[in-house]
């Protein structure tokens, strides 16, 4: 199938469409940007020349894709967006292209869906299968996991990580990284308040897993014990469990410490 553009829609001579790429009414699809088979932009949509937009994506009116950073140092620099497949971008979400001084990609992976007004910054790393809650943002060089879900309202710091499968409450403020399998929310003082077990039962979980997750997060937090001394307690007494031991890794791999 040809690419369907609507007669008030402005595509520029370069632009690269896909078979049976839907253009609606007032979009505007630069020279240099790449589009996915089957992906459909419904109204009001800017796409960058730096944007590469995957297969069957649904991006809703008043989007952008792939517009030059907020970093002051910027300076008009080719840098990307590149966005995997299926995602959907409802309204007046903004997907930031990349800086040099980060690495000069963001990315967003597949199956995820970006509710009303969320924001996505520059050199941000974001995986599959997430949610992005209204009006949530992202600074720059955030890394989001697989399967994770950042709640209405909610900020989350510049290079810090939200882990696999974690629950971040509404409008919380994140400055240090989200362990991956919990539940963190808060404002003034966000905290951590345990494994996401409704979340993680309903993606299929063992009840193996959870109760290894459960254990961990007591010998972690709950003992009094020093993060190294803690960490070795853990790995010793469920550390077999994958969860477990990609949890582990994770709280050693932070730069910004975790919240607790």
């Amino acid at each position: 199938m040809s690419p369907r553009i609507h007669p008030l829609a402005a595509v520029e001579p370069g632009a690269e469409l896909g078979e049976g790429v839907v253009v609606g009414p007032f979009c505007v699809v630069e020279a240099g940007a790449r589009i996915g088979a089957r992906s459909v932009l419904l109204s009001h949509v800017a796409v960058s020349s730096f944007a590469e937009i995957g297969e069957e994506n649904l991006v809703y009116p008043h989007t952008t894709l792939g517009l030059p950073p907020q970093d002051v140092k910027y300076g008009g620099e080719p840098t990307r967006l590149v966005v995997g497949h299926r995602n959907t971008v409802r309204e007046n979400a903004t997907i930031h292209r990349g800086s040099v001084g980060g690495g000069g990609v963001t990315t967003l992976g597949s199956g995820n869906l970006l509710q009303v007004g969320a924001h996505v910054a520059h050199d941000c790393t974001v995986g599959d299968d997430n949610v992005l809650g209204h009006q949530s943002s992202l600074a720059g060089h955030v890394t989001i996991g697989n399967g994770c879900f950042v709640g209405a309202y909610s900020a989350v710091h510049q290079f810090c990580r939200v882990g696999d499968h974690s629950f971040v409450g509404g409008y919380s403020i994140v400055t240090m990284d989200v362990m991956p399998y919990m539940k963190t929310v808060g404002q003034r003082e966000t905290k951590n308040y345990g494994v996401n077990v409704i979340g993680l039962k309903r993606k299929g979980f063992s009840s193996e897993s959870l109760e290894a997750l459960r254990r961990a997060h007591h010998l972690l937090f709950g003992g009094g014990h020093l993060r190294e001394e803690a960490l070795a307690l853990a790995e010793e007494e469920v550390g077999t469990v994958p969860e477990v031991a990609h949890l582990l890794d994770f709280i050693r791999g932070t730069r910004r410490g975790v919240l607790r």
